[in-house]
């Protein structure tokens, strides 16, 4: 049976398949256009220097073209790294792009259905990609698939997040153009919900900037990030309403740019120790 959100938030509930379909075409223009998610991505793993423990076996979940993957097989050289994502060309071009002898492995799979065993992970890292997901279902598998001490560490887009856009598109017409992004506080509930432990939230605003609006869409779009809520719009966009938006969106042009605001939260929790065992085991290659 499909999934029906209560009244009022029908942007949190995604459509599956359309965002698989976003994804799996944004698997060769991804990389051109994922700047901030890089720079997002290299400031989660430098929050990793504080993790003493080497883990042995880290998933990269949500792992795109690969680059979060390869950093950790850079940090942790003895461990077993693997990568996972819903598209499937996402997941083959993160192969091709580590080569076919490189350590980080990399399959295709649903991080709210993982297809890994139970407690067999010790740290587990997310780059923008749980909000493109049931969270609680995925927190549920992420907690499954951890070992008692183990590691989850995150990043995801909060509320403000392309509120310039938002903005704008209700200006022209009263449908859903932009899913809903969940709050930090929410987030960290629902980590406690779901049987993690010590969860740390902080929060960041980025702004980016764009010759003009065609430019953030075309980015928009490249990167697979459009509008997969169950609730959207489904009706074409005809002339007179894009025109209407386009130009709410120019007039918050700030020196000839215009600007898109992102949300960054940044998260970790831990699962709760069984014993007083050490939480990280090293293996050897």
């Amino acid at each position: 049976m499909a999934e029906s959100p209560p009244p009022g938030e029908e942007g949190f509930v995604l459509d599956k398949h359309r965002l698989l379909a976003h994804f799996a075409r944004a698997a060769g223009t991804y990389d051109g256009a994922a700047v901030l998610q890089r720079e997002i991505a290299d400031r989660m793993l430098a929050r990793l220097d504080l993790v003493k423990p080497v883990p042995g076996v880290v998933l990269d979940a949500g792992c795109g073209t690969g680059y979060c993957a390869r950093a950790l097989a850079r940090r942790y050289r003895g461990a077993r790294i693997l990568g996972l994502d819903l598209a499937a060309p996402m997941a083959a071009r993160a192969r091709r792009a580590a080569g076919w002898f490189a350590r980080p492995r990399f399959v295709c799979g649903d991080i709210e259905r993982l297809p890994l065993p139970a407690a067999g992970l010790d740290l587990v890292v997310s780059n923008l990609t749980l909000q493109w997901c049931n969270l609680d279902r995925a927190l549920t598998e992420l907690r499954r698939v951890l070992r008692p001490g183990g590691l989850l560490m995150f990043t995801s887009f909060g509320p403000d997040t392309l509120g310039e856009l938002r903005s704008a598109w209700r200006a022209a017409d009263p449908g859903l153009h932009v899913h809903a992004f969940v709050d930090m506080h929410d987030v960290g509930d629902a980590l406690l919900r779901n049987g993690f432990a010590d969860p740390v939230m902080d929060v960041d605003r980025v702004t980016m900037t764009y010759a003009n609006v065609e430019q953030l869409l075309r980015d928009l779009k490249a990167l697979g990030a459009t509008n997969a809520a169950r609730g959207r719009a489904r009706a074409l966009t005809g002339k007179s309403r894009y025109a209407r938006f386009k130009s709410a969106y120019q007039a918050l042009a700030r020196d000839g740019r215009v600007p898109a605001t992102y949300e960054v939260v940044y998260g970790h929790a831990w699962v709760p120790e069984a014993t007083q065992s050490v939480t990280f085991t090293r293996r050897r290659r």
